[in-house]
């Protein structure tokens, strides 16, 4: 029982890397009307200022392979949480638009380190018949994250601070990333980074204080070794190979598909969007706290049941509510246009915690656990930061354009989702393979063949 409390105890401190995931992303929704009035913008210079802490995201999943790869797993949460205290610090004291880009880019450096390491600590430590909804804690908090967000804006917007609202909407950020930084030092290294470094003893010792019963974590070890004695040209040329390419397609269609659903245009421009659909500036707030509570639901949800019915159930679910909802968004906008009454209102704010629903039930649970999974322990490290790269390379790309796109029609951006989200369900239906209960050491076999990946 005391090693599974300590097994729940790494979980949850390292998945606090995606509760602080989730606020510092969502938290632009209530400060992006605000910062374009303070410093002017238009809209391509609003849809930047977003998108700077992406481009942060980007190169941090970039870059984070190597030194989770080089100093371990635990030691790049620690960066990541400095990171993310720093740039709450600094956002909230910014001193003009250029510092305030420049914080937000240096937040979404440990979004990007966080959305790779985080999973990825998690699918080394658990074992394979729990992985799936242990990985899946980090998206729970990621959703946590941005409930609080929402939350956290809604109830500052209430004091009426004026032209300062958005300082203490980033400020706040501070606190739970200086706790994050300080329980990091509670939990061990990854067992199977300390195996990739020799230090096999202590990848024992690791195992066994996790739950895993001495004669077992003695086999364990022994697989994990020789999964890597393969390893004799550095990982990154390793993962360029013709024997991990199905898995890197499998990552990056994932990866793409997750923000070609419009999932982060809603998630960064939720009081907008409302207001456009004829809500005031309260009552938008007000929907955007629905819109994350019904995504900590959801998430709650698929999380009981990933492990029991698999990967690739969520996301067939997930990408018919998908088109439903954002058919209907669409259509209601193209219906309507600019003159929308208390129905037309309603039937967006229906419609789109339909489609928040189906995001957490199908994609937002299970990318970081089928990224996580469908690599081996070699090129784990650098192919989970190409499926978060990807992921937030389209992030930023969607967030950009979206204020363009709506500002001319919001029906033009839900009808292109609509119709991404048509391709990923044929994806799912054809090219998906179900990962739940594998063995990470044995799901590297028939991805690298021909054969379909099969749970036993």
């Amino acid at each position: 029982m005391r090693m599974n409390r300590y097994l729940m105890l790494c979980v949850l401190v390292s998945s606090l890397g995606g509760l602080l995931f989730g606020f510092d992303t969502a938290v632009i929704s209530g400060t992006e009307k605000l910062l374009q009035t303070v410093f002017q913008l238009s809209d391509f210079g609003l849809g930047f200022t977003v998108a700077s802490a992406l481009i942060g995201t980007i190169l941090g999943s970039l870059a984070v392979g190597y030194p989770a790869d080089r100093w371990g797993r635990r030691p790049t949460l620690i960066l990541i949480a400095i990171l993310y205290f720093v740039s709450a610090v600094g956002s909230g004291l910014a001193w003009d638009w250029y510092s305030l880009v420049f914080f937000r880019l240096l937040g979404g450096l440990g979004v990007g380190g966080a959305s790779v390491v985080a999973p990825m600590y998690i699918a080394e430590v658990t074992p394979p018949q729990s992985r799936g909804r242990l990985v899946a804690v980090v998206q729970f908090n990621i959703v946590l994250g941005i409930l609080l967000a929402f939350l956290s804006n809604y109830w500052i917007a209430r004091l009426d601070l004026g032209e300062s609202e958005w300082r203490w909407m980033f400020g706040v950020e501070a606190a739970p990333a200086l706790v994050f930084w300080l329980l990091l030092y509670a939990i061990p290294r990854s067992p199977r980074w300390l195996v990739s470094r020799g230090r096999s003893r202590e990848a024992l010792d690791v195992l066994m204080r996790l739950g895993v019963a001495p004669g077992e974590a003695k086999l364990l070890v022994r697989k994990i070794e020789e999964s890597l004695e393969s390893r004799n040209i550095p990982a990154w040329e390793a993962l360029l190979s013709p024997r991990y390419r199905r898995s890197m397609l499998l990552a990056i269609t994932i990866a793409a598909f997750n923000q070609l659903s419009g999932i982060n245009a809603l998630m960064y421009y939720a009081p907008r969007i409302f207001e456009m659909a004829g809500a005031g500036k309260d009552t938008a707030f007000l929907q955007a706290v629905a819109v994350g509570g019904t995504n900590l639901i959801f998430t709650m949800l698929a999380m009981t049941i990933i492990d029991r019915f698999g990967r690739r159930f969520l996301m067939l679910i997930g990408s018919i509510g998908y088109i439903l909802s954002l058919a209907t968004t669409a259509g209601t906008f193209y219906w309507y246009g600019a003159k929308f009454d208390d129905l037309g209102n309603l039937i967006v704010l229906v419609s789109l915690l339909v489609f928040i629903a189906s995001h957490a039930f199908g994609q937002g649970a299970v990318i970081w656990v089928f990224i996580s999974e469908i690599f081996p322990n070699t090129v784990r490290a650098y192919g989970q930061a190409l499926g978060s790269f990807t992921h937030w390379f389209m992030c930023a790309l969607i967030s950009w354009t979206f204020p363009m796109i709506a500002s001319a029609s919001g029906g033009h951006a839900f009808a292109f989702y609509a119709v991404m989200m048509m391709l990923q369900l044929l994806w799912v239906l054809f090219l998906m393979p179900e990962t739940k209960g594998i063995p990470l050491e044995e799901i590297e076999r028939p991805l690298a063949g021909r054969a379909d990946v099969t749970a036993r």
